[in-house]
């Protein structure tokens, strides 16, 4: 994929952003080497690779999985400036 002049100030113009006749041209090359690196990523073998979360070998850790209910409904609306029934009252925003 390429980009040309004309894309360069299309996507200036949807970012708001002004971008004369010089800087457009420089762009154009600019993006040009930058989605020329992405394609050459695309030709990696990734086969056989597990996903990994850092590039340092660790041990995720863990919390258990389980269900709690919490049973704290009168903590949780205690400092509300109002409350019914465990349900926050909030004043009509919409008529």
């Amino acid at each position: 994929m390429s980009v040309d002049t004309a894309t360069v100030k299309r996507v200036a113009r949807l970012a708001r952003i002004k971008v004369s006749e010089d800087e457009a041209t420089r762009m154009t090359g600019e993006l040009n080497a930058i989605l020329g690196f992405v394609e050459q990523l695309d030709e990696v073998s990734i086969d056989g690779v597990e996903p990994m979360t850092s590039v340092v070998e660790t041990t995720m850790k863990k919390r258990a999985d389980g269900v709690t209910d919490g049973n704290k409904a009168d903590d949780i609306t205690k400092n509300a400036p109002a409350s019914e029934d465990n349900f926050f009252m909030v004043p009509k925003v919409v008529e």
